[in-house]
């Protein structure tokens, strides 16, 4: 682990390599797992306030999933904010293209300029996941099966995971921190 800031930061965002390949996984960690995607608080409230903004690009059962448990939930395993889940599958923001790829109905609400919010950070930032601490935050690169094609595509590539997560890591800590994390992980990788 590297401290930096107020961050601790696995070096495996150093040493694996990663780019979605949604040909491939089809977006399946928008649909697999036992929990929709985590929010923080800010979140919550932007989801709930954004909704009728975002209602026009879901699917209806997206929709009805939503409008029975709410545009959050918290989750009974460990008591946190997380988007609903239709069926206990997929995301409930979640719609399929005609290929059978999972997109985001929010981030396409905001392509289309109806919504200032992205989507949510855990999401933007996967396979980064953050815990948050009083004192810091964790910064870890969550290995999940689903996502061999990105791993090897990111070999392929020869993309590291901070730099995939580029945009993500910057909308989460601010350009600076992220200037500094680049440094980090030449010298890192070079001793």
């Amino acid at each position: 682990m590297i401290a930096h800031g107020k961050t601790v930061i696995s070096q495996d965002l150093f040493e694996e390599q990663f780019v979605c390949d949604l040909k491939k996984c089809k977006g399946a960690c928008c649909v697999e797992g036992d929990a929709g995607a985590p929010l923080d608080l800010q979140e919550v409230k932007i989801l709930k306030e954004e909704y009728n903004h975002i209602k026009p690009f879901l699917r209806k059962e997206g929709i009805e999933a939503i409008e029975k448990q709410g545009t959050a939930i918290i989750d009974d395993y460990d008591g946190e904010f997380v988007t609903p889940l239709v069926n206990e599958k997929e995301c409930a923001y979640v719609v399929f293209d005609d290929k059978g790829t999972t997109l985001c109905g929010i981030e396409l609400a905001w392509k289309e300029g109806e919504t200032s919010f992205r989507k949510p950070v855990s999401c933007h930032l996967y396979p980064i996941r953050i815990q948050s601490y009083p004192s810091f935050d964790a910064i870890n690169y969550h290995k999940w099966e689903i996502c061999s094609p990105a791993c090897s595509l990111g070999k392929e590539l020869k993309v590291p995971v901070y730099k995939f997560a580029k945009d993500s890591l910057i909308r989460k800590y601010g350009e600076d921190w992220y200037g500094e994390l680049e440094l980090i992980a030449e010298e890192w990788l070079n001793h």
